[in-house]
């Protein structure tokens, strides 16, 4: 389209977005200043066509019904803590924030589940959860600014995927709007709904590619009375693998937490510019952090002192430490959690979050990290990761953000993906920074049938454009 025709258009679906929303409701120009497309970039301003400020789902349906008529691309802005470029705009797109659809409608305790809008912040989800004596079990870093639409939109993992399992195994019910203003309501609260296709899961990890999720329905669950950590340090990743299946055994499934720390990794963590201190000495090659949630804190500490001394007789563990007080048990916690003490230590950081089959992670870190020594550049390594789901992550600390630099880097740690049967991503999706390694991980008949879903839900290919595919 001409450039001419293109202003010609942008201005005529801005006043018919004012028209129909209200003036307040559709910023552009100045009004874009303050506005910001992830959290880590808030003093760069917004490149946008507009930026829209619905309150409802009709609103949204006005929006995307606009848009598509007049042939401009719309992206969806929650938290913006997304870590791999799905919010990034190229500025001639509109922009749905979902910050007013910030609504908790219902909380049912008899059927355990929670209604609400796509805007609300996770850590307000847990806490009406818990205000009803229930548990929204998702857990992560991010929680006191990520919004339930992106969380879902990504299919979030986090602390305690290993016993909950991701965001879309705690999503019962949807609604969402398609590209063309059509809205699908699926609030249903039921668990077993055997009815042909189940269209929810089309939207839960698309990244707002295929539509705009409104509202959901979550699963809640009767709230653990108990919560008990550890900090263990083990020197072979054999024993890593050993530990799990003992402490998983002897819980009875009680295990909820098992997140892995390389060495060097949990010493920057516990060590000055870091805050925490390290509850464990310095100078194992691995150290786990534990989390059993049971009904009983007495029975359930005794029960994991039994394990861990059992583990120290076998030989499995070399030294353990339990959170005693509810103040250690935030204190472990927090140094898991707190990995902003890893990126200010680097320079410039890069992330990576993949899955690889927990058997093989020892030996694919291990030759990953020697790989990644030897590039020129490269300062700080720090992996760390959910090892009972096979998650890994790397933040890698370097001299810049030369893209050579970057593709080097890359190339270590995603080359060896497709050969160990895993993952370029194993919570954080795919968006922009990540889709030419997607066939590393789906076959070409994956992508394809990934490529018609797309052209049929979205045929102008207009929402959130550019991301997961190249189509």
């Amino acid at each position: 389209m001409p450039e001419n025709k293109v202003i010609e258009s942008g201005n005529a679906l801005i006043s018919a977005l004012r028209d129909q929303l209200g003036a307040d409701k559709v910023l552009t120009g100045a009004d874009l200043e303050d506005k910001y497309y992830h959290i880590w970039k808030m003093n760069d301003g917004l490149n946008a066509l507009a930026y829209t400020l619905p309150s409802t789902t009709e609103d949204v349906s006005v929006i995307l019904k606009s848009c598509n008529a007049h042939d401009v691309p719309v992206i969806v802005f929650g938290g913006l803590t997304n870590l791999v470029g799905s919010t990034e705009p190229q500025g001639n797109e509109v922009i749905i924030s979902m910050q007013n659809l910030n609504k908790i409608i219902e909380t049912d305790t008899g059927s355990r589940t929670m209604t609400v809008e796509a805007g609300v912040v996770l850590e307000r989800i847990q806490q009406e959860a818990k205000n009803n004596k229930l548990l929204f079990p998702l857990n992560f870093g991010a929680k006191g600014t990520a919004q339930i639409g992106g969380i879902i939109s990504t299919n979030a993992g986090g602390l305690r995927v290993f016993r909950y399992g991701m965001t879309r195994q705690l999503i019962l019910g949807l609604e969402t709007v398609l590209m063309d203003g059509t809205i699908i309501s699926g609030l249903k609260k039921i668990i077993k709904d055997n009815s042909a296709y189940d269209l929810k899961h089309l939207f839960i990890g698309s990244e707002g590619t295929l539509g705009v999720i409104t509202k959901a329905v979550l699963k809640l669950i009767e709230p653990p009375q108990s919560r008990c950590s550890a900090f263990v340090g083990i020197n072979s990743y054999e024993n890593v693998i050993a530990l799990l299946k003992h402490l998983d055994k002897g819980s009875a499934g009680a295990l909820s937490g098992y997140e892995l720390i390389w060495g060097n990794t949990y010493r920057a963590m516990t060590s000055p510019p870091a805050h925490s201190k390290p509850p464990l000495p310095h100078g194992y090659s691995f150290y786990v952090l534990m989390e059993i949630m049971g009904s009983n804190q007495e029975k359930d500490n005794e029960l994991l002192s039994h394990l861990l001394e059992q583990a120290l007789e076998k030989e499995i563990i070399e030294d353990a430490t339990l959170a005693h007080t509810q103040s250690d048990l935030e204190w472990f916690w927090k140094i898991r959690e707190d990995v902003h003490a890893l990126v200010v230590q680097c320079n410039y950081d890069q992330h990576f979050d993949i899955s690889i089959p927990i058997s093989d992670i020892g030996d694919a870190v291990s030759k990953m990290s020697q790989e990644l020594e030897k590039i020129e550049g490269v300062e700080k390594i720090f992996p760390f990761g959910h090892v009972a789901d096979g998650n890994v992550h790397f933040i890698i600390g370097k001299v810049s953000e030369d893209t050579s630099l970057k593709n080097k880097i890359n190339d270590v740690i995603y080359s060896p993906i497709k050969a160990l049967g895993g993952s370029v991503s194993a919570e954080h999706g795919i968006g922009l920074h990540k889709k030419q390694y997607l066939a590393l991980c789906r076959t070409p008949e994956e992508i394809e049938t990934m490529k018609k879903l797309k052209r049929t839900l979205d045929p102008k290919l207009l929402l959130n454009p550019h991301k997961i595919l190249d189509i």
